[in-house]
């Protein structure tokens, strides 16, 4: 595992104490959610389901790469690969 700096948008940063980064040990996705999770317990549940996968409107990319196009919660992250939080945006 590595530590990686994970972004948080400004609409979820007032479930991180207004960060807008965190730095976490993680060699997936799925670490990177349980790892802010038990700091910011609020936090998880503004990104997966109930039943534990990523919540519609919540993309995640690792570096450039959208995990929905790859393997997930189960996507490994690179050393030095930043992890992007990024609600979906709708409107009109």
């Amino acid at each position: 595992m590595a530590e990686v700096t994970v972004r948080i948008p400004a609409a979820l940063q007032d479930f991180t104490g207004g960060a807008r980064e965190c730095a976490v040990t993680a060699a997936s996705v799925a670490d990177v959610v349980a790892r802010l999770g038990e700091r910011h317990p609020q936090l998880a549940s503004r990104l997966l389901t109930p039943d534990g996968t990523l919540r519609p409107f919540v993309n995640v990319f690792v570096g450039a790469d959208n995990v929905r196009d790859l393997q997930g919660l189960d996507t490994r992250i690179p050393e030095g690969t930043p992890v992007t939080i990024l609600p979906a945006v709708a409107g009109g």
